[in-house]
């Protein structure tokens, strides 16, 4: 009877464990919600190569009279906007910077900012004999993966004036309704169908693994064990294979949630990277990442 019950207890045991490995990560099970949500969007300047994105509008008035004209377009919409220069000039007050590097400074003021989009807008001014016109190009990205949501150009049309915000105005309202409803669709699909981002896993070439060695208690190959564990962990179970070799292993399309869906912070491919990367180490592995964008580099040493 004793031996009866000890199988029981280990059984138990083992059920839970099996269960755990497999069992989908709290912040990427949605539940079933469906939902939309209106995103937080900050409206950030085009830079040229050699330009500072830290410096750009202080240096040029007409940029910043644009940016702002942008932002209230949006605003008069309806949607939650979050002030570029302001942020900017906090994080340089608070030394927030430690690189040079243009496209860090931008993703540190972007994830200060906590907006879930960001547009990126290209200013361009022209004045001559015929009159003064501005061609605004609006860009839109999702924040965390840099994926693109949108692209619009708008013209003012030329006038005898030099009033830089009044022409900003009319470039931004001729395309701004097209604009945010393109981007809130595809923002709104995100939110229910979770953001596309790519998850590639390679081999250190000092290790003897590869996808086909038998990995853990389960004694499944490790590309199996990759397969099971991405499809019970991404958002809404939904996952694309681009191609598996011995040596490497390509998920094109993985979903991931926008926003943590056991906290509600937001939910970024690092989070997700580090999921990985915990699956694997008890698995008995050791493993590297690398994140960049959209894309989250696995290897296996």
């Amino acid at each position: 009877m004793k031996i009866n019950k000890l199988i029981i207890f280990y059984l138990i045991i083992l059920n839970y464990f099996n269960f755990s490995a497999f069992s989908q990560i709290a912040a990427t099970n949605s539940g079933g919600q469906v939902q939309t949500i209106q995103p937080k969007i900050m409206v950030i300047p085009f830079t040229k190569e050699g330009e500072d994105i830290r410096t750009i509008l202080d240096a040029d008035v007409n940029k910043r009279i644009a940016i702002t004209k942008i932002k209230e377009a949006f605003d008069s919409r309806g949607f939650k906007t979050d002030d570029f220069y302001a942020k900017l000039k906090a994080a340089k007050d608070n030394n927030v910077f430690t690189s040079d590097n243009q496209t860090d400074i931008k993703a540190q003021v972007i994830q200060m900012s906590g907006a879930d989009i960001y547009v990126q807008a290209e200013i361009d001014i022209q004045s001559g004999q015929s009159g003064t016109s501005v061609t605004l190009i609006l860009t839109g990205y999702e924040a965390s993966t840099g994926n693109s949501l949108s692209n619009k150009i708008g013209e003012s049309g030329k006038y005898y004036t030099d009033d830089i915000g009044k022409l900003a105005s009319k470039a931004v309202g001729s395309v701004s309704e097209d604009f945010l409803n393109v981007m809130q669709t595809k923002f709104t699909e995100i939110v229910n169908n979770g953001k596309s981002i790519i998850v590639e896993f390679s081999f250190d070439s000092n290790t003897d693994k590869t996808m086909s060695s038998e990995i853990g208690s389960t004694g499944l190959p490790l590309s199996d064990l990759l397969e099971e564990w991405m499809g019970k962990n991404s958002y809404k179970n939904n996952y694309h294979i681009q191609g598996t070799t011995d040596l490497k292993m390509i998920f094109d399309d993985v979903r991931i949630p926008l926003k943590d869906q056991s906290t509600g912070n937001n939910y970024n491919p690092n989070k997700f990277a580090l999921e990985i990367f915990k699956f694997i180490k008890s698995n008995g592995l050791d493993v590297k990442k690398d994140i960049k964008l959209s894309t989250i580099y696995i290897t296996i040493k």
